[in-house]
């Protein structure tokens, strides 16, 4: 399980980057429709102003169940070992465990 004080600081660069990224795209759509250099540089300097946090790199994937940050699957939200134990379990429909 992962630490909660992570967690908590997951949610709120999510809830972050949902704030501000209309503001954010607003400023890049104005970017590439300037011409002028300098005009550039005012608007790049307004989106360097926005908070570090609420950018959508600095968000990372976290498995649903144990908040592990690693080895997560995109489809299932979980991490590598939980999908493992949910396989084996039958908790997952449609999804088997490979033999060959």
């Amino acid at each position: 399980m992962a630490k909660k004080s992570l967690i908590q600081r997951e949610k709120k660069r999510k809830k972050l980057e949902q704030k501000y990224h209309l503001i954010r795209r607003s400023l890049k759509k104005e970017i590439s429709k300037v011409p002028s250099l300098s005009d550039k540089w005012e608007i790049h300097g307004k989106l360097q102003s926005l908070p570090r946090n609420s950018a959508p790199t600095r968000l990372h994937r976290r498995c649903f169940s144990t908040g592990r940050p690693r080895a997560n699957f995109r489809d299932f939200g979980l991490s590598g070992h939980i999908l493992r134990e949910m396989v084996q379990a039958c908790l997952l429909p449609g999804a088997t465990r490979s033999s060959w």
